[in-house]
């Protein structure tokens, strides 16, 4: 090998680690962002901004939708306040309809039974006109007058009494100077209540005025 190609081959070394010197340099040295990077930076950071945001504003920002809910809310409380009401007063109005129909109910079976006890009572009533009410049999009928007043049978039809017919059943009228108005003058049976249901009118005779 010749002194020329000797400094050949040096020359050609120098260059090789001159370059591989650069390309060095170059990779070690920060590389400028593109316009993509540039925008991908700018959102991360305005995501970071709004979740950094000051309680005051997300706040004011929440108002609106709480408003919106509390409305909703009390509207539903209304609604339910409403129904509630309507179903206390049917409630009411079914509880005092019932107890009027039991009620109801209860006196037309006390009315039965009473009057088919009627008879009885009229049996009763002319064995005292008679004096035939002594003894046992006197017990008996105060008794069996005592149970019927306790269950609200009320005995009308007395002589003198103003006639009234819705409670007098008339089978003999005349004139008497003696009355102003018509009078019963005569009972052939007496009539009875049930509270303010009429069970029997009494039988009368009637005298009219003059």
């Amino acid at each position: 090998m010749t002194a020329t190609d000797d400094e050949n081959d040096g020359q050609a070394t120098e260059r090789v680690v001159r370059d591989r010197g650069t390309a060095d340099a170059e990779a070690d040295e920060p590389k400028a962002p593109t316009a993509k990077g540039k925008a991908t930076v700018g959102a991360h950071r305005a995501a970071d901004a709004e979740e950094q945001a000051p309680p005051a504003e997300q706040a004011e920002e929440a108002k609106p939708a709480l408003g919106a809910e509390l409305e909703a809310l009390r509207a539903e409380l209304d609604e339910r306040t409403h129904d509630l009401q309507r179903v206390t007063a049917e409630y009411a109005n079914y509880r005092k309809r019932v107890d009027r129909d039991r009620g109801a109910a209860a006196e037309q079976t006390t009315g039965a039974v009473l009057t088919a006890l009627l008879p009885v009572l009229d049996d009763i009533d002319r064995a005292r006109e008679h004096g035939d009410l002594v003894g046992p049999f006197a017990s008996v009928a105060e008794s069996l007058t005592t149970v019927t007043g306790k269950l609200g049978l009320v005995g009308f039809g007395d002589k003198g009494d103003p006639f009234d017919p819705n409670r007098h059943e008339a089978v003999a009228h005349q004139t008497s100077a003696d009355v102003t108005e018509p009078t019963c003058i005569e009972v052939m049976r007496r009539g009875y209540t049930l509270g303010e249901r009429l069970l029997r009118p009494a039988l009368v005779a009637v005298a009219d005025p003059e």
